[in-house]
């Protein structure tokens, strides 16, 4: 069920709308018929956007409440796109609990995620409002997807995340995010939260193709620390293509080249392996562009939140609080294929 025929008529805030990830939300709530507010720190950085016309244009700055309250003035739900997410998140889900709004970000940040979880469950259900971080390619997807995996499992024993992309063009967000993301990564083991041992261990991946054959590296991102909190598997590991790791450490890499259709020829590739006893279950994304394949996915998340029937409230993963595979199949024609094998 797509928002316009759920009625949605309310406005979405995107904070960070003149950013690259904020432009394509932008444009992914007008292709399904929602107003947005566009909300960038500065008058310049909104104009330099080019939003059309039918988008409301605000200014606000996480250090100024008001600001944040006067420019989600009118809005439904609050899309934040501004990293790094450890900078910004805290400001606008406060000011969207505050204001009593749902609240989604597409943080890969671990750190970011745990603690909007932490800071905003219980003011989030009092308020009556969904606080859903890291709600995009990096995050949600692999929660979706490893729900999907573990349906009807009792308990899990473990679970690896294999990311694989035959290239990485890094946004300049990206790029800011990774400065300033330094806290120590954590991994799931013995069911609980622990650093990864350093340095990142290898290994190797053979996807499907277009990303094949590639060395990889641990380098577990948000889906962690969504994944570990309602599905409670004993182990989690994430790894990543080596080659996406070198274009993102190599500083002349230039950013995503985009076509008419607003997508970058990125082609990504995510494998969820899970475990439980002797039986072992695989779910095989494919698809194209992960920035692009964020819009989609958060707008569709927010779509749901915001529909009639819908009625919890506190701080959730995707997973806990969505119909993975009916989420994940509104999406799969058109953005996404999707393989469900057992052995």
């Amino acid at each position: 069920m797509s928002d316009a025929e759920t009625n949605i008529s309310r406005k979405i805030a995107v904070y960070g709308a003149n950013g690259h990830t904020g432009r394509l939300v932008v444009s992914e709530l007008l292709k399904r018929g929602v107003s947005p507010i566009a909300v960038a720190r500065s008058s310049e950085a909104i104009s330099a956007a080019q939003f059309p016309g039918e988008v409301t244009r605000r200014c606000a700055t996480v250090d100024d409440p008001l600001s944040l309250d006067t420019a989600f003035e009118g809005a439904a739900a609050v899309i934040n796109c501004a990293g790094a997410f450890l900078d910004t998140a805290n400001a606008i889900a406060g000011a969207a609990v505050r204001k009593r709004l749902h609240y989604l970000d597409v943080t890969a940040e671990q750190a970011s995620a745990q603690k909007t979880f932490e800071t905003f469950d219980s003011s989030a259900r009092e308020a009556g409002v969904v606080v859903l971080p890291a709600m995009g390619f990096f995050g949600g997807f692999a929660d979706l997807l490893a729900t999907v995996a573990t349906k009807g499992w009792a308990s899990v024993d473990d679970i690896n995340v294999m990311i694989g992309l035959d290239s990485w063009h890094p946004t300049r967000g990206t790029r800011l995010t990774g400065e300033r993301n330094t806290a120590r990564r954590l991994v799931v083991e013995k069911g609980a939260l622990v650093p990864v041992q350093l340095p990142p261990a290898e290994g190797e991946g053979t996807f499907v193709q277009p990303v094949g054959h590639q060395r990889t590296l641990e380098v577990p991102l948000s889906e962690i620390i969504l994944i570990s909190r309602h599905l409670k598997p004993k182990a989690v590991r994430t790894f990543l293509s080596a080659n996406a790791i070198e274009d993102i450490r190599d500083t002349s890499t230039p950013v995503p080249r985009l076509d008419e259709t607003g997508r970058s020829p990125q082609r990504f590739v995510v494998e969820i392996v899970a475990r439980l006893g002797q039986e072992e279950r695989r779910v095989v994304a494919q698809g194209r562009d992960i920035y692009a394949f964020s819009a989609p996915l958060v707008c569709e998340a927010v779509g749901r939140l915001l529909r009639p029937e819908f009625n919890r409230a506190g701080a959730y993963t995707p997973g806990q609080i969505f119909d993975a595979a009916d989420l994940l199949n509104a999406l799969r024609s058109e953005h996404f294929t999707l393989n469900v094998l057992e052995d």
